[in-house]
């Protein structure tokens, strides 16, 4: 996948203040306040930056915390997880594989199959409908 190398100024000029807040200086939407946190169409979940596909439908569960929560990416190479150590807490930050965008945070808390539940800001999503 080659990846996208927009300076901040073309990422301003693409984005929306949130979507760059969270995408590009690693922000959080305050919970239940995203539009996909209670959306349950199907269809595919997209990255907002670059509109890369991220996320299945089917892979959507309701976590209770107010962001959209999956238990596994469409394909592993389409985020890529980093260390993050920031505020005080040790927590595994996920990125799009492919504009290096901020989408959220995985954690080991999920359902089965995969017990991992990929906490993702709205804000950073786009979907497409099936």
């Amino acid at each position: 996948m080659k990846p996208i190398l927009n300076s901040n100024q073309q990422w301003k000029t693409c984005l929306t203040p949130e979507q760059y807040k969270i995408l590009r200086e690693k922000g959080t939407e305050a919970a239940f306040t995203g539009k996909y946190y209670n959306h349950h169409e199907k269809g595919t979940y997209t990255c907002a930056g670059c509109g890369e596909p991220l996320f299945a439908s089917d892979a959507k569960f309701d976590s209770g915390t107010g962001w959209p929560s999956f238990f596994k990416p469409m394909k592993k190479e389409s985020v890529k997880e980093e260390s993050d150590n920031k505020l005080f807490m040790k927590r595994t930050e996920v990125l799009c594989a492919k504009c290096q965008g901020h989408l959220g945070h995985v954690f080991n808390d999920g359902p089965n199959p995969t017990g991992q539940r990929y906490c993702i800001n709205s804000a950073a999503l786009g979907f497409k409908k099936k």
